[in-house]
């Protein structure tokens, strides 16, 4: 088992999460957060002033998917998340140890 972490711009949840259901993948936690990358923020102006935004907002999506899964759910992130324009966002692939459902007890992919 995989589990995915994707930081992306927030605009783009419709279009990624309509793309992994296109590919059977209907289930995900996604988290308001907020940070910078190599853009460092940038500068916004507001009522004639310019000010500084240190940290961006983001969507932080996580997906717990079976092994098999990982290279077509890391494509369809990539291609639905991509705008070709800086603060894109990242993703990261970790192994997953152990899945429980709370509810049924079962374990390990049946649980996901």
């Amino acid at each position: 088992m995989k589990y995915i972490i994707a930081i992306i711009k927030p605009f783009k949840i419709s279009e990624v999460k309509q793309a992994l259901s296109d590919i059977g993948i209907e289930r995900m936690t996604v988290t308001e957060v907020k940070g910078y990358g190599r853009q460092k923020g940038h500068s916004e102006l507001y009522r004639g002033t310019e000010y500084q935004i240190d940290f961006v907002p983001k969507l932080r999506l996580e997906l717990a998917i079976d092994d098999e899964d990982l290279d077509r759910v890391l494509e369809t992130l990539r291609r639905a998340a991509h705008t070709d324009s800086i603060g894109d966002g990242k993703i990261f692939v970790m192994n997953l140890e152990e899945a429980i459902r709370i509810r049924t007890g079962e374990q390990g992919p049946d649980a996901l």
